[in-house]
């Protein structure tokens, strides 16, 4: 038994069907406060090509809020150095596009070098 999406109590087909306003009502309101104050120039362009269908989709409207309308899109967001490919998926929903591209990348340590630690200093590098 597959489990179906609900956001709020609504389905995917019922929030696309929303207006901006009547979403916003359903989401946190940190997203609610952002949508009601508007979109910036450069989000509105973003809307725009996602409504009329562009394939190659890249931004670096990190803090634009993930809408209904972008679940099953890929999103190259910039991360600060390369566009990280973000799918865009139900559960992303009232998120915000810059949680999926991470700006940091992990640090991975490996074993010490010669002569970091006291007792290293007195080994033979041959």
């Amino acid at each position: 038994m597959v489990k179906k999406f609900t956001y709020r109590g609504k389905t995917l087909e019922e929030l696309k069907k929303l207006s901006i306003d009547q979403l916003a009502q359903l989401l946190k309101a940190r997203a609610r406060r952002k949508i009601k104050r508007g979109f910036t120039e450069q989000e509105k362009k973003l809307l725009e090509k996602i409504r009329k269908g562009k394939k190659k989709l890249r931004t670096h409207c990190r803090d634009m809020i993930i809408l209904p309308e972008m679940v099953g899109l890929t999103i190259h967001v910039h991360n600060g150095k390369e566009f990280l490919p973000v799918v865009i998926k139900e559960e992303m929903i009232g998120h915000r596009l810059g949680e999926f591209a991470l700006t940091r990348k992990r640090v991975q340590h490996s074993a010490p070098g010669v002569g970091a630690t006291r007792s290293s200093a007195h080994i033979s590098v041959k």
